[in-house]
């Protein structure tokens, strides 16, 4: 499980540390893509597996082809450098908006790399909300 928030900066040729807590859990190679909400996701190849297993069986609908266009057309497989660096391709650079300062936070069975701007707007948009979430997901609505 992958949990934790950690800041770094990418360089100008698409380099990323990875911090060393992670790279145990992350494996050797692993899987970026194209992520939610303005982020990219890092996977480990036994979650990647489980996730394209799990997109196999649904029903070939245009909701499932689209969302596999944009999520396997960025995927890429990644490996890291002697400094325990990545190199993440251009074109998710472009999608998420990485620049100098970026936030590499755990989530559960991936990891998610942001901009520290759109994840300090991110933050800042849910901060509020984030007790009537927890009520909603682990209390079923319920305040008792």
């Amino acid at each position: 499980m992958f949990m934790g928030e950690y800041h770094h900066t990418i360089d100008d040729k698409g380099r990323l540390i990875i911090p060393s807590k992670v790279r145990i859990n992350l494996g050797e190679n692993f899987i970026i893509t194209r992520g939610l909400d303005g982020c990219l996701f890092i996977y480990p190849k036994v979650e990647w597996d489980k996730i394209i297993n799990k997109y196999k069986k649904l029903p070939d609908t245009k909701n499932k082809r689209q969302f596999m266009r944009i999520f396997l057309s960025g995927a890429t497989v990644c490996e890291y450098d002697k400094q325990g660096r990545i190199n993440i391709p251009a074109p998710l650079i472009t999608f998420a908006s990485l620049t100098k300062d970026c936030i590499i936070i755990g989530v559960d069975e991936r990891l998610e790399v942001w901009s520290k701007e759109k994840w300090e707007e991110f933050i800042n948009d849910n901060e509020d909300n984030l007790s009537s979430i927890a009520d909603e997901l682990f209390m079923g609505g319920n305040n008792e």
